[in-house]
């Protein structure tokens, strides 16, 4: 088992950063898949100083949703 760890592949860990309604970070996490709840962004590097504040400008990994995509109905 420990030569099997040893050698094997794991996935990085990531750092990600819970979002509020106001746009205040309010927790931060390390993981290797992105958190299933609503509200996390993967960040660079996580600071503390971001807690209760608004992430700064290129914090973020993935693209902030400005608009929400218009759907089409499953069935008519």
């Amino acid at each position: 088992m420990l030569l099997r760890r040893l050698f094997s592949h794991s996935r990085p860990m990531r750092h990600f950063a819970l979002i509020d309604a106001q746009g205040l970070c309010c927790a931060l996490r390390q993981m290797q898949e992105h958190p299933g709840q609503a509200g996390w962004v993967e960040v660079r590097e996580p600071q503390l100083s971001w807690l209760g504040a608004p992430l700064p400008a290129g914090a973020r990994i993935t693209p902030v949703v400005t608009h929400a995509r218009a759907t089409r109905p499953l069935a008519a």
